[in-house]
């Protein structure tokens, strides 16, 4: 049985056990996001597709849809905020998109774009977190990890490895490679598994690839994020099936 939401005035049709970040993807909305991922369970931690719902803020990826809502998205306030958290993103890491292998690909970028970050507004950090280059595959550029975990749920849930971690807490808080050595040589992780292709920043990279897609042809750069909901519309099974 099938019901109906309101988002910014207009009717979103649900089905049983989705959310209402779901329910707006499955009908062609874009919900800002970076912890989202459509394959897997939906945890919340990145705050970006934060909404208000019946008046009070939510995380519409993990809020079930419920008939008779009344949801607010896209307004200057909600905007404000997710525009807050992605310059804090940009600031915390080493994001050099001119430079960077993943630019017309990455998700934090592309919503930048979006939400119109015109500047940095906070003071960058500048972190200093050395680059993996052991496997012989893969990459791994631990200055641009924004915490989203959608790597560790990848590498945990489908690949069945564990490759991945995090460690420390608050601003010390950073991945790490789940090995002695601390290295990604030293797992079995392979070029081949989920988590080597769920990095929506330029994290996790295969090597002598990163430009065979010149810039400027690339996802984002051909068409803004906000109008690609279909590549992020919700799998079966859904959320409650699921538990």
């Amino acid at each position: 049985m099938t019901g109906t939401f309101t988002l910014d005035g207009r009717e979103i049709a649900f089905e049983p056990g989705q959310t209402v970040m779901q329910a707006a993807l499955a009908a062609g909305v874009f919900v800002p996001h970076l912890c989202y991922h459509p394959e897997f369970r939906p945890h919340g931690s990145c705050k970006l597709c934060t909404m208000k719902i019946n008046g009070r803020p939510a995380t519409s990826c993990t809020m079930p849809a419920v008939a008779g809502m009344e949801v607010e998205s896209d307004t200057a306030e909600i905007n404000d905020k997710r525009r807050m958290l992605v310059q804090m993103l940009l600031v915390e890491g080493n994001h050099f998109c001119p430079s960077c292998e993943m630019s017309g690909n990455c998700k934090l970028q592309a919503l930048g774009y979006t939400l119109g970050v015109m500047t940095p507004h906070f003071t960058h950090f500048f972190p200093d977190r050395p680059v993996d280059a052991s496997h012989p595959e893969m990459l791994l550029d631990f200055n641009r990890c924004i915490l989203c975990e959608l790597c560790i749920r990848a590498s945990a849930e489908v690949d069945k490895k564990n490759v991945f971690a995090l460690s420390g807490r608050g601003m010390k808080k950073h991945l790490v490679v789940n090995a002695e050595s601390g290295r990604l040589a030293d797992t079995d992780f392979a070029a081949t598994d989920k988590a080597a292709e769920v990095c929506p920043v330029g994290v996790i990279l295969k090597k002598r690839r990163g430009f065979a897609v010149p810039i400027g042809k690339r996802t984002y750069d051909i068409k803004p994020i906000n109008e690609q909901a279909e590549r992020f519309k919700p799998v079966a099974p859904t959320v409650r099936e699921k538990a």
